[in-house]
């Protein structure tokens, strides 16, 4: 078996090839033009066909899609994405290289028995139908984003003048206050930018109206985010965003696993006699269904009534951003029994037996 370990940059990958005694037999940059790239793996795949294939692992960087599927295409018998390890004092692209492959070759025997390697974050690639809805739901985040930018440097021109007070409206997301915008008095060029947001601001709202339709769409197809939707507040942009970001529910051993994999658990800093020193949440793992999850919080909160007390006896204790989290943690290991059980939320949580039944 020949190891791989590549550090993908944009005009070079820097790969290190270790055997199965642990040796380095090649270390080398190769160009990412595609004539040269798909040369190296080729002659890759045909040398490690006598060593009984070849693994791979890479660190993930944002553009590393066609890495994985071009080693996939050369035969890689199984390709290991992590998260990228802190920052050393001694970095080199060919240390990076070197690091993995060296990783790889320590935990070979963990990877061929599906277990965790040691010291790394891994991280499983979602499924293809997977990948485009994380993509569709993040690229609806950056359209509001822009959306709300665009609104706040029209409140920048009002309040530049002190013409808000004349608003025929309360907010600015009406037809009445659109057209009010659009008559307005300002000076020649507050004229000018404010027609070029406003301009901006249709655009926004065609490209949100185009994408709600997608997402929409795909929700209903996935038989996941239809599930997640019976949760109060999961719309279908929530309930979609958490369903693409949730992989295989079998990947989880636990309820709590769910919660870990979306950075929902303390952090711990146990050293020597101290041995309970928790801090806050870690936030390794996806943002935008901590976002999502957070969204949801008032809306279970207020239609929930068991989660709703529970959620007071938490804030009187530790106060109301402590007792959110809790709520937020709460409803990750509620999704995941959701997800495996295949059932939908129960306001109060599933009704006990009674102990009479139980005993029978």
């Amino acid at each position: 078996m020949l190891y791989l370990g590549i550090d993908v940059h944009r005009k070079q990958l820097t790969v290190n090839v270790r055997n199965e005694a642990g040796e380095a037999i090649e270390r080398r940059q190769v160009s990412t033009e595609w004539k040269r790239v798909r040369a190296f793996f080729q002659r890759l795949s045909e040398r490690a066909r006598g060593e009984g294939g070849y693994v791979a692992i890479l660190e993930t960087c944002g553009f590393h899609d066609w890495v994985l599927a071009l080693l996939d295409e050369y035969d890689c018998r199984e390709a290991v994405v992590v998260q990228p390890t802190g920052r050393t004092k001694k970095k080199t692209d060919r240390r990076d290289a070197q690091a993995l492959s060296e990783t790889l070759w320590i935990n070979r025997e963990r990877l061929a028995a599906g277990q965790p390697i040691r010291g790394l974050r891994r991280i499983h690639p979602p499924e293809p139908r997977d990948a485009e809805n994380r993509q569709l739901t993040a690229l609806r985040v950056r359209v509001t984003q822009l959306r709300t930018r665009t609104l706040n440097k029209i409140h920048r021109i009002l309040l530049k003048h002190n013409l808000e007070q004349h608003c025929p409206t309360k907010g600015l997301a009406t037809k009445r206050a659109r057209q009010w915008l659009d008559q307005l008095e300002l000076p020649e060029l507050d004229r000018l930018e404010m027609d070029l947001l406003l301009a901006q601001w249709s655009l926004w709202d065609r490209q949100l109206t185009s994408v709600d339709c997608q997402i929409r769409q795909r929700q209903a197809a996935s038989p996941t985010a239809t599930l997640i939707a019976s949760l109060p507040g999961a719309g279908a942009f929530g309930s979609l965003a958490l369903a693409s970001r949730m992989d295989r529910v079998e990947r989880f051993a636990r309820p709590g696993s769910l919660a870990n994999y979306w950075g929902l658990t303390p952090s711990v800093r146990n050293s020597g006699e101290t041995t309970d020193r928790l801090g806050s949440i870690t936030k390794e793992g996806s943002r935008l269904a901590r976002f999502v999850l957070a969204q949801m919080v008032l809306h279970v909160l207020r239609r929930d009534p068991a989660m709703r007390t529970w959620y007071q006896r938490i804030k009187r204790r530790r106060g109301a951003k402590i007792a959110r989290v809790a709520v937020m943690r709460r409803l990750a290991t509620i999704l995941w029994h959701m997800v495996k059980r295949k059932e939908p939320y129960q306001l109060g949580g599933v009704p006990r037996r009674p102990l009479m039944a139980a005993v029978e």
